[in-house]
């Protein structure tokens, strides 16, 4: 059964692409068969994890059931992606019943369950029906924020949207931790937020990860170059931090050796 993490936050430009990529890329430098879910209609994660060429399928058609699940999958040498794009911005899921709207993603991901050790859940700048979604399958959430003040608005939405899918939906959904991105340590600003999202973390009962990102134009130069950003530059000092923030995950959720089944040669998604 796979282990499900999403990134999420309502606000934009607070690493939640960059961070899913990382994340992807990262378990399976670590021998993990890993998947990547794009539920952005920006449909950006893809290009970060080295997608060429336009989306014949998508997620939005295996949510709809116009194709499996497995059709919609491209295959890519490190991680696997579910791609999406703008046709996302309206998925029709609020037509379906109460009940069965909030789990449509649990549902369709159920064939492919079996298959990947880790799935990664890029989501939206937005607390709406997909990010509901994300969070009623998921296993572990992580919410990245920049070092400014304006990431710490809406915090308090985010934390009711959690409580009320642990309520209803998942109760075992747990949040691993916040993700400072963009930090200077030496700024009176970066150190502020820090502090202040200490608070926010202890609110919801979580942490501030030890590591924090540092700025760095590795991660930006990476998928233009199509590569993922350990294999585009390892030297990068934000590189390095994304790498000490993959050994700390892991050790947050104990990180599992590489299955019998991913192990298997001609081993072929179902």
């Amino acid at each position: 059964m796979s282990i499900i993490i999403t990134v999420s936050n309502q606000k934009g430009g607070v690493g939640k692409t960059t961070t899913s990529a990382a994340i992807c890329a990262g378990l399976a430098d670590r021998g993990a068969k890993v998947l990547g879910i794009d539920l952005d209609p920006q449909g950006n994660l893809g290009f970060c994890m080295g997608l060429e060429g336009g989306n014949p399928t998508t997620i939005l058609d295996a949510l709809h059931g116009k194709v499996k699940v497995q059709q919609a999958i491209r295959r890519l040498p490190k991680a696997d992606i579910l791609p999406s794009d703008i046709s996302l911005s309206t998925t029709g899921l609020e037509k379906l019943a109460p009940g069965k709207r909030e789990v449509a993603l649990k549902e369709m991901l159920a064939p492919v369950m079996d298959y990947y050790d880790y799935m990664v859940i890029d989501t939206p700048p937005a607390l709406n029906l997909l990010t509901v979604n994300a969070y009623a399958v998921s296993d572990f959430l992580i919410i990245p924020m920049s070092s400014d003040i304006l990431s710490l608005v809406g915090l308090s939405q985010l934390r009711e949207t959690i409580d009320s899918v642990k309520q209803g939906l998942n109760k075992n959904l747990k949040v691993l931790g916040i993700l400072l991105n963009k930090y200077d340590k030496r700024t009176t600003l970066s150190r502020d937020v820090e502090e202040m999202a200490d608070g926010l973390a202890k609110q919801i009962s979580t942490k501030v990860f030890q590591t924090k990102i540092r700025q760095g134009v590795a991660i930006a130069e990476a998928p233009a170059h199509g590569e993922d950003i350990f294999t585009y530059n390892k030297r990068s000092p934000a590189v390095k931090d994304y790498m000490s923030f993959i050994e700390e995950i892991a050790g947050d959720i104990h990180l599992k050796e590489v299955i019998a089944y991913g192990n298997e040669e001609n081993n072929e998604i179902q």
